[in-house]
């Protein structure tokens, strides 16, 4: 349970970080004074912190304004990034993704990789920072590429490192050594004058998920030393904590109660209940291989107590903003309506003038008239005050069952992380148990994660009737995606011994689609194919490239499914008659999740099987 550093943003990356440097590189550019001045000015704004996000934005919109009038290309790049980075300070993360999209392709448009770096970081940055850390990847993946195509050392340094990060958040702690490892030599290669705290981190964290304690201490003992020098107590409290932790794999408990003891002291010094929250997880951890398993339960309740405390304040702060939010959007909704309204009576004004011209003969008609019209405008003011009184209901109604479905998603957790707690406790010490002992605790263990996944599924599949998820489109290269999908399954497909045979489609194939939602639909089919499929047999998919489509296809040697099921395939919460092949646990809800984000691509899925002889997914989406 080692504990990362608070992600790093290197808002200066090394191609925004000097102005003299820019100009250098451009010496061919005629640049105006305005132009230096208001890149001297962006750079200063990137060393805001969140408190001046306000100046931020309003320095954003003042560098597009001037930018405009001076016909300053780049302008657009700088000023939408800042833009984006005012909605990241105040956790808008969809408005931020939104405006960082546009700035990597405003930057794409310059005909120069000069910016990209910076984009695709940003955008790796917030995907991170909303728990997606496969999108986070790619995007650092794509950053490093073009860091090395620019020969850019400082950024190839920041880009590995973050990289680095992923893979072992991803569980990947050998990918991870790989590109940190790449920073290391970068950093010693060129001299680089940078902070190196973030680096020796996660190279801890990577030694540490491989068990390799003497070699994860040695980095952690490093950020220790240098931090204590400088009396930084923040990122003390991270290094001691770690480094308890390693003990504890070492089973040196004096050392590790060391430590402990020191990070709850910062954690107190600092007034932070979350690192206090952190620290309890650890002595609990602590006590519970020590064999002192009370003290381990009152370690994880005052955890417990802890983590739900933050969660409800949490929860009230992002009510209280919602409801400000909402408070804004009816103010502005009833100056429409009062808009309206004027002008409705500004009309009617109008009429009975153009009516009281006309011949006496016709006053009886226009005065009908204008009853009829006032009468019509009253019952249009009464029902759209019905319509809106329905709207706040429903509104509300709503909000009930987003609250609701935020509750479940965290008190139903809590039950089976103490589950999977207490059996990881028992089984730390499994010296004296039976092997019947010890395989009815493995099966808590998998009977606690199916419960997990079932309520993870059954959230996602709420959450999608509510519309939360908003498209993400960007151009995709599918056979490097495809293949990345794959190789992410081939752990798990190994263990059944299943041989897995990707096929890429001729050439390069570019599509518009939501990066996240295509790898759900292949994560769902591939799982279920390695759980469909008996031990030693093959899967194989391929991307065939038809000429106003594109089609992903799985196939397997399975156990197949019977034609009877075949029309409920796709139904919510159905389960067929085929079971998988070593009693792996199913949801049901896996074929139901594919076929509504296929949907939500305009696209397709179908499936044809035959009982023991496997089946053949088809997704086909249109270009």
């Amino acid at each position: 349970m080692t504990i990362e550093y608070p992600v790093w943003i290197m808002r200066r990356s090394p191609i925004l970080l000097s102005i003299s440097l820019l100009l250098s590189f451009h010496q061919t550019v005629t640049a105006q004074t305005d132009t230096s001045s208001l890149k001297s000015l962006y750079d200063r704004v990137l060393d805001f912190n969140r408190s001046k996000a306000d100046s931020i934005l309003y320095y954003a919109n003042y560098i597009e304004e001037h930018a405009r009038e001076s016909g300053f290309e780049k302008g657009a790049v700088l000023s939408l990034r800042l833009k984006g980075i005012y909605w990241e300070f105040r956790e808008e993360y969809d408005s931020a993704i939104q405006y960082y999209y546009r700035t990597l392709e405003q930057a794409r448009k310059l005909n120069t990789n000069e910016y990209e770096p910076a984009a695709l970081g940003d955008l790796a940055m917030a995907y991170n920072n909303i728990k997606q850390p496969e999108m986070a990847r790619d995007f650092f993946k794509e950053a490093l590429r073009v860091s090395r195509s620019r020969k850019e050392a400082m950024s190839v340094f920041v880009q590995s490192t973050n990289l680095g990060s992923v893979y072992s958040r991803l569980g990947y702690p050998d990918s991870a050594l790989l590109f940190l490892e790449e920073a290391e030599d970068i950093s010693k290669k060129y001299n680089l004058e940078i902070d190196k705290h973030f680096l020796y981190n996660n190279m801890g964290n990577a030694w540490f998920y491989k068990k390799e304690w003497d070699k994860a201490l040695r980095f952690f003992k490093i950020n220790y030393e240098t931090n204590l020098l400088n009396n930084e107590k923040e990122l003390l409290w991270y290094d001691c904590l770690n480094i308890g932790d390693v003990f504890i794999g070492k089973k040196n408990f004096d050392s590790a109660r060391k430590y402990i003891d020191q990070s709850f002291d910062l954690a107190k010094q600092l007034g932070s209940k979350q690192k206090e929250a952190d620290v309890y997880s650890l002595y609990a951890k602590f006590y519970s291989n020590k064999g002192n398993y009370k003290d381990a339960f009152l370690a994880f309740e005052e955890w417990h107590k802890l983590d739900t405390s933050l969660v409800n304040q949490r929860t009230l702060q992002t009510v209280a903003r919602l409801q400000e939010n909402y408070n804004l959007k009816q103010a502005i909704q009833n100056n429409r309506l009062l808009e309206l309204e004027v002008d409705k009576q500004k009309l009617g004004k109008r009429n009975i003038f153009l009516m009281s011209l006309g011949i006496g003969a016709l006053a009886v008609f226009a005065l009908t008239g204008l009853i009829f019209i006032r009468r019509k405008n009253n019952l249009q003011i009464r029902q759209n005050e019905l319509i809106q009184k329905q709207n706040n209901k429903l509104a509300q109604l709503n909000a009930e069952k987003n609250s609701l479905i935020s509750v479940v998603s965290h008190d139903l957790n809590a039950p089976f992380t103490s589950i999977k707690m207490w059996s990881n406790i028992l089984l730390s010490d499994a010296t004296n148990l039976s092997e019947e002992q010890k395989n009815a605790l493995y099966r808590i263990q998998s009977s606690a994660d199916n419960g997990e996944l079932l309520i993870k599924n059954i959230l996602y599949i709420e959450k999608e009737e509510i519309k939360q998820h908003a498209l993400s489109l960007e151009e995709l290269d599918l056979n490097s995606c495809l293949e990345d999908i794959v190789d992410m399954h081939r752990v798990k497909a190994q263990q059944k011994e299943i041989s897995f045979h990707f096929s890429p489609a001729a050439g390069k194939v570019l599509l518009m689609s939501d990066r996240q939602m295509l790898s759900r639909i292949c994560d769902n089919l591939l799982s279920n194919a390695v759980k469909f499929t008996p031990r030693g047999k093959n899967v194989w998919v391929s991307l065939i490239d038809d000429k106003d489509t594109i089609q992903i296809r799985l196939e397997d040697e399975g156990v197949g499914i019977a034609q009877e099921d075949i029309p409920y395939l796709f139904a919510k919460y159905k389960k067929i008659s085929s079971t998988p092949t070593e009693g792996e646990y199913s949801t049901g809800l896996g074929l139901s999740i594919v076929k509504r984000l296929v949907e939500e691509l305009n696209g397709t899925v179908v499936c044809k099987s035959e009982l023991g002889k496997g089946s053949v997914f088809t997704v086909t989406l249109k270009k």
